[in-house]
């Protein structure tokens, strides 16, 4: 399990609730040991997801209503946006399938995905306790919430286009600033978004991130990977 510890960052004390959280109970089943799967970290990850994510949402946004940031949590908790954030460190490569689920396209299916995200989560909480769940999940969110700060009412265009690639190769997109014209009190930013070597789109903003988020934008409505 040494690659996937990398890739969070995260080192596990007790090796058997990293195997615990990776176990899909169609493996448990056909294993014969129904209660050796990561339904229970699933329900306890979720927990502690919901409240790191609300606390952090709750300080950054301290005039928005209820309602509000209820809408920008589910932008990061939602089962498909907690799929997004487990392809990008390549959990489905890690989790642990029955034949039959494996054979029906299991490891890809979003469902598997977010459950085992929530379900390492879980287990880190309980290997270390809730700092250093709150520290993996706040780093792993980063992006997603510094986008919300950008542009707290929008879509994420950087996600959406993510997820849509992702679903066809694990590969992330990759953006560049291309370059930077204008006074500093006005500054315009243009960057390019690349993804297996071609580029998609390239985008202009006020701030970097705004320009990735409109070469993302532009690249969701070309969508010219499907050509």
């Amino acid at each position: 399990m040494q690659p996937l510890e990398s890739r969070i960052q995260y080192k596990f004390r007790n090796s058997l609730l990293l195997a615990e959280a990776l176990t899909h109970p169609s493996l448990a089943y056909e294993s014969q040991q129904p209660h050796f799967d990561n339904q229970r970290l699933e329900f306890l990850g979720d927990a502690v997801l919901q409240l790191v994510v609300t606390e952090a949402l709750y300080k950054l946004f301290p005039d928005s209503s209820e309602g509000h940031l209820t809408k920008l949590r589910s932008r990061v908790v939602s089962r498909r946006a907690l799929a997004r954030f487990a392809m990008m460190i390549y959990l489905g490569d890690y989790v642990l399938l029955g034949k039959g689920e494996e054979a029906t396209g299991g490891r890809r299916r979003l469902s598997t995905l977010a459950d085992a995200f929530e379900s390492l989560i879980g287990a880190v909480y309980l290997d270390s306790g809730q700092p250093a769940a709150k520290e993996l999940i706040l780093r792993l969110f980063e992006a997603e919430i510094e986008g919300m700060v950008e542009s707290p009412d929008e879509k994420n265009p950087k996600g959406e286009l993510q997820e849509c690639l992702q679903a066809i190769h694990p590969v992330a997109p990759i953006y560049q600033i291309l370059n930077q014209s204008g006074p500093d009190h006005r500054r315009v930013f243009q960057a390019e978004v690349i993804w297996q070597e071609k580029l998609l789109a390239t985008g202009k903003g006020k701030s970097k991130k705004e320009a990735e988020a409109r070469a993302a934008a532009e690249a969701l409505r070309v969508r010219s990977w499907e050509s």
